[in-house]
Parts: C-alpha cells; sequence; structure tokens
C-alpha cells in the first residue's frame, strides 16, 4: 500500500511548514488528488488516520481530498476528453496522439492550524 508512503511524506512537509511558520497544531489538511493519481482514496484516509494517531502536530487533525478529474488531450483533433472514460484513445478522432492536461496531482490546497 503506497497510500501510507504517501502519508508520511505528506506528514514530513507538513512538520516542515509547521517549523517554518511557528505552528503548533494542524487542526485541518485539505488535498487535492488527481482521478488517475494512482491513490487509492480510501486508502489514504485509512492510512491518515492511523498514522496521524501517533504523530503529536497532526492528532486529532481532519482529512479532507477533493478529486481532481482526468482531462486528456488530443493532438489529433484538438479536443479534450475525460480520461477515465475513455482512456488514452480520442472518443473524437480515434487518435493516440494524446496527453494528459491534469488528474495526476497530488496537492496541499488548504491547512487549518494553530500558533
Amino acid at each position: 500500500m503506497h497510500e501510507m508512503g504517501i502519508v508520511i511524506h505528506l506528514a514530513k512537509t507538513l512538520d516542515d511548514l509547521a517549523k517554518e511558520n511557528s505552528i503548533t497544531k494542524i487542526g485541518s489538511v485539505t488535498l487535492s488528488v488527481g482521478e488517475v493519481s494512482g491513490i487509492v482514496t480510501d486508502l489514504f484516509t485509512d492510512a491518515w488516520r492511523y498514522f496521524t494517531k501517533d504523530h503529536p502536530i497532526l492528532q486529532g487533525s481532519e482529512l479532507e481530498l477533493e478529486v481532481i478529474p482526468g482531462i486528456t488531450y488530443c493532438d489529433n483533433c484538438h479536443k479534450t476528453y475525460k480520461t477515465v472514460a475513455y482512456g488514452r484513445t480520442c472518443p473524437y478522432c480515434g487518435s493516440g496522439e494524446t496527453w494528459l492536461v491534469q488528474g495526476n496531482e497530488c496537492i496541499i490546497k488548504q491547512i487549518e492550524a494553530e500558533t
């Protein structure tokens, strides 16, 4: 389960941010997670709950996940489409000359904290 590894990396990032900004407690974290990022949101939430029990600055913190839809662009017909529904093949022209525009991200969007 790579979700735990991502949670640990996120916690390190939040620890660094807390030190830089004299934050003593993080109450909530909102993450924007790409639909095709490979992160299983249910497993990620479970890993977060497990990890934060023993991580003082994050104890009791809430996690909110916002999903960024996967959108793919076709170089052939210059249209965008939903990645999950159609994969790498453009539904408009059948081309495989496509690339992911969005949906692979994992971004810290917002943190509520105490100083």
